[in-house]
């Protein structure tokens, strides 16, 4: 079976084994996903009725460091700023509708 789901604005399309890296979610164990846009070609508006899909939660993080750099030319601006993104490492359980 096969899903799409939403977490963080974004949506995944998920599997079950499959892993996946999401925004920072509150969560130690497990994580159950009502949002569910498809599943096994059973389309939501917006979402499924009564579908669910688990995760196990294998670890939180953050990405490698991004810069951001400002510039106005000839008003002497400049500025550094630098960035690391939390996440969250998912491993899909279960779909179930």
């Amino acid at each position: 079976m096969k899903a799409v789901i939403e977490t963080g604005g974004k949506q995944y399309y998920v599997e079950e084994g499959s892993v996946l890296f999401v925004e920072k979610l509150d969560a130690d164990k497990k994580v159950t996903f009502d949002h569910v846009l498809m599943i096994n070609g059973t389309y939501g508006n917006p979402y499924v009725k009564g579908a669910k899909v688990e995760a196990k939660v294998l670890k939180h993080g953050k990405n490698k460091k991004i810069k951001v750099y400002k510039y106005k030319q000839k008003k002497k601006y400049r500025r550094t700023q630098g960035h690391r993104q939390p996440y969250t490492k998912l491993e899909i359980t279960k779909l179930a509708f």
